[in-house]
């Protein structure tokens, strides 16, 4: 029975923490790749294989795939973006094939991993920016956060000072002062 208890902790361990990219591609991603160093020098890693993970700020189609414009930000373990205020800059990415524009919309959180294919120059507002091109080989798209609301007495929908049990007092009203 311990045995069995054992081997389903370390199952869970090690599938909880799994990464959300393709073991294969994982293995042929080269990881020692900054971003920083990617968007110094694009074409020095042509070819090669690298994660990035982000959040888009645009989506066209065109007719060679889908083209996502992301922001680069740092990824934890599993890959998922972090520190979304935190950027490196911007990359492209094309997939070769649709992706619906409506659900890899702006604001949503993506990992890709894709061969880099260099550079393209386009304009960001006013000025002409380098972004790192790459293909993509695999993606993730992360699912939509919705903030919770919490109230503040959850089990007293009015504030506490409703309840027969509790004592009528005008300062546990968190605005009382405002009275």
């Amino acid at each position: 029975m311990k045995k069995l208890i054992v081997i389903s902790a370390v199952v869970f361990a090690l599938f909880g923490c799994a990464h959300v990219i393709s073991e294969d591609i994982l293995q042929e991603a080269n990881r020692q790749i900054s971003f920083a160093q990617l968007r110094k020098e694009p074409r020095a890693y042509q070819g090669k294989t690298v994660l990035l993970g982000g959040v888009i700020v645009d989506t066209t189609n065109k007719k060679e795939g889908t083209l996502l414009e992301v922001y680069q930000t740092d990824t934890n373990s599993r890959g998922k973006p972090i520190n979304l205020d935190v950027s490196g800059g911007r990359f492209l990415a094309l997939y070769e094939g649709l992706l619906e524009k409506e659900i890899y919309r702006k604001g949503r959180r993506v990992t890709i991993a894709g061969t880099v294919q260099g550079e393209q120059v386009l304009k960001l507002g006013q000025m002409d920016y380098r972004y790192p091109y790459i293909i993509i080989k695999d993606i993730h798209l992360w699912e939509k956060q919705e903030s919770i609301r919490y109230e503040p007495y959850p089990w007293a929908p009015w504030g506490p000072w409703w309840h027969p049990w509790y004592p009528r007092y005008p300062w546990h009203d968190p605005y009382w002062r405002y009275w």
